[in-house]
């Protein structure tokens, strides 16, 4: 415990961790998450025909589904923090604007940056609504949404919200390195739904801030000695 947070770091397969239930009744919650072996996270509605099968097989990825929406994580040890936080609805954290519920956890994670030397010209929390790019429904990071961070422009935190009559679980990553090559493998077939012929290239192109000097347990103490009180 840390305040009025419970804070659990677990390490395991990705699957699992996306079926987790908050507790009951519910409380605050922080839940760090490190996988043990690489993952591929299509979002909620994402159709499962946006993964080539035999290259997730040959490159030894799982191919695992959230409950949240959005477009896919690649979860590879290592490379990117996994970090959820868990509101109950009667929380001061808690926030009836689905949009507006994502505010806090971006600002933390805007300090979060900050505190890991980013300058804090370079680091800015989308306020406005969704914005979507032809790639975006198959790859989250091609598209911005409420309280998720970029530095210099290029995005660094994704942020996706489940919400229940009583909790809303935050999920949050971080990227600290990024293979572009490998999402290109994994999701050829989504990329080509989305931008045909292009769809490769423009993943290749796609403008992302991983925090290329940073450590998971860097990050992840940045995080808990951000949290609000």
């Amino acid at each position: 415990m840390t305040g009025r947070w419970s804070i659990e770091q677990l390490a395991g397969a990705a699957g699992p961790f996306h079926g987790r239930d908050p507790s009951d009744p519910p409380r605050r919650e922080m839940w760090v998450f490190t996988v043990d072996r690489p993952a591929l996270v299509l979002g909620s509605t994402q159709p499962a025909t946006d993964v080539d099968t035999g290259a997730a097989e040959r490159l030894g990825v799982d191919v695992v589904r959230r409950r949240s929406g959005g477009g896919a994580v690649l979860l590879d040890p290592g490379a990117v923090v996994w970090v959820d936080a868990v509101v109950p609805r009667d929380d001061e954290l808690w926030h009836d604007d689905v949009g507006r519920a994502f505010a806090w956890l971006g600002q933390l994670w805007a300090r979060v940056l900050g505190d890991l030397g980013v300058p804090p010209d370079q680091v800015a929390v989308h306020e406005a609504g969704l914005v979507t790019t032809p790639l975006s429904p198959v790859v989250c990071f091609a598209g911005l949404g409420p309280g998720e961070v970029t530095v210099g422009g290029a995005k660094a935190v994704g942020i996706s919200q489940r919400r229940t009559r009583s909790t809303a679980r935050l999920q949050s990553s971080v990227l600290l390195s990024w293979d572009a090559e490998r999402q290109v493998a994994l999701l050829a077939p989504g990329l080509a739904r989305v931008a045909g012929s292009a769809g490769a290239r423009h993943l290749r192109d796609l403008p992302v801030a991983p925090m290329t000097t940073s450590t998971t347990t860097d990050v992840v103490d940045a995080v808990l000695a951000r949290l609000p009180s």
